[in-house]
């Protein structure tokens, strides 16, 4: 007889996954988990059949095609006018999470504390558990979902290895200010502390706001991760593919762990993304309007709804706080609710935490949809008291 030992005991299968079951069982209108149900550029799909007709079949070098890498440090060059060596500062990924999970590998030693902040993608905290740190967890300020950083100061130990930050953020939309950064680097700045950087959605943010990057702040450039995503922004998420950037020293300690994660990632992928990036610059340009419009779409189809919300300030996430309409639900109930009852399926929010507030009323919604898909939504949510 074969004992297993679990190393995630209490991880069960996620809530993405049991909310999309859940659609598909009810034929219900999903928009729970973050991808789009219109198609990519068609240019972009066209590069991807050229490349395989080119031959780019093949391996990739394990740090990406060098084409794609030099189209990241471009990307940095014209935002926020840094200079990235695309050979020892930047990797291509199969995927964010690859990338997020190889930096915590790398850095994070048994009894290392990470600081998380709630509510938090799901995967930053079993990468942590799995090399045997412990992950701090801080909620965010509700309903602005903003950083107390005096939890900040008082969580900081001798034993902090990490700061892990997403922003744009997922769930809330949130975004990190001038100020935050600040307020964190001078937490840090005489610590042996890393920080991790999570901005997959750094070209979905509205309002006329900018996205700021960890690696604009010389302080913090030789002790930080920078991870993206071009599956969010070239709306290809099947495609798994993002990046990672550090220090030429943070990189190489990185790729002592990726390599033995994941050998390369897609070639024909990694080409298609080179050539349209390189030939289709206005796509990344004119995504925030892009998605500003959904977004704005959306929240104006619920005016005369129960929900009320405060719009997301980046990501293609909405939160909407539904007390007004079944406050005795929890939210995991009120997705069951909606999923059951008016054939709409959301994602709760309090799934994101370590430990939920008990009052917290929020569901998450994905409006990367087509504006059909948004209007039918709204007239669905119109209807729920």
């Amino acid at each position: 007889m074969i004992n297993i030992h679990s190393k995630l005991p209490a991880q069960g299968v996620t809530i993405f996954s049991i909310m999309t079951a859940m659609a598909q069982r009810l034929n219900a209108l999903n928009l729970s988990q973050g991808f789009p149900d219109f198609p990519a550029p068609p240019d972009l799909l066209k590069a991807l059949s050229q490349a395989t007709l080119d031959g780019f079949n093949q391996y990739a070098s394990g740090d990406g095609l060098l084409p794609l890498r030099e189209q990241v440090a471009q990307l940095f060059s014209k935002r926020d006018a840094l200079k990235l060596d695309p050979i020892s500062e930047i990797t291509i990924t199969p995927g964010a999470t690859i990338g997020i999970f190889s930096a915590i590998q790398a850095i994070i030693h048994a009894g290392d504390e990470v600081i998380i902040f709630d509510p938090s993608y799901d995967s930053y905290a079993p990468s942590v558990q799995l090399v045997g740190g412990k992950a701090i967890h801080i909620a965010l300020n509700a309903p602005e979902f903003s950083v107390d950083w005096n939890q900040v100061k008082d969580a900081i130990t001798d034993k902090t290895r990490m700061v892990i930050v997403n922003t744009p953020h997922n769930p809330t939309g949130a975004i990190w200010s001038r100020q935050d950064w600040l307020n964190l680097i001078e937490l840090i700045q005489d610590k042996n502390i890393v920080v991790l950087s999570d901005e997959v959605y750094e070209h979905l943010i509205y309002d006329s706001a900018k996205h700021i990057s960890a690696l604009t702040f010389p302080e913090l450039r030789d002790r930080c991760f920078v991870v993206g995503s071009f599956g969010k922004t070239f709306h290809v998420t099947g495609w798994k593919t993002g990046y990672c950037i550090a220090s030429p020293e943070l990189m190489k300690v990185f790729r002592q762990i990726y390599q033995f994660a994941n050998f390369c990632g897609v070639t024909p992928v990694q080409m298609a993304l080179a050539n349209y990036m390189q030939q289709h610059p206005e796509h990344i340009d004119g995504l925030s309007n892009f998605y500003q419009q959904k977004r704005d779409l959306f929240i104006s189809g619920l005016d005369g709804s129960k929900f009320s919300l405060i719009p997301s300030q980046g990501t293609f996430f909405q939160n909407v706080d539904y007390s007004a309409i079944r406050p005795d639900l929890n939210d995991v109930e009120m997705c069951k609710f909606l999923a059951e009852e008016h054939k709409i399926v959301a994602i709760p929010v309090s799934v994101f935490y370590q430990k939920a507030p008990e009052n917290l009323r929020l569901i998450r919604f994905c409006f990367a949809k087509k504006d059909e898909t948004l209007m039918q939504a709204c007239e669905i949510l119109r209807r729920v008291y």
